[in-house]
């Protein structure tokens, strides 16, 4: 009889946890929808903003522009391999 019990009571925690996972997954999709539709509201107003006001400086041009890499060219494979 005692086993039956915690069987009852295993499957009633099982089921809590689930239910409960399944709402925690429902909010996370709510959130990562309005994380990604505010980035999208973010950056089309931001468009918008730097048409009416083209004279303003964004912050990032006032950063010293980094220097570019050494150019790199092909090199074949055979060039690099240690001749005997």
């Amino acid at each position: 009889m005692a086993l039956w019990v915690v069987a009852g009571l295993a499957l009633l925690v099982a089921g809590i946890a689930l239910a409960s996972t399944r709402r925690l997954s429902r909010r996370l999709d709510a959130m990562t929808q309005s994380y990604w539709e505010l980035r999208y509201d973010y950056t089309r107003l931001r468009s918008q903003v730097s048409r009416l006001d083209p004279e303003q400086v964004d912050d990032r041009a006032h950063e010293q522009p980094q220097a570019p890499a050494a150019s790199v060219s092909f090199v074949p494979l055979s060039s690099i391999k240690k001749k005997p």
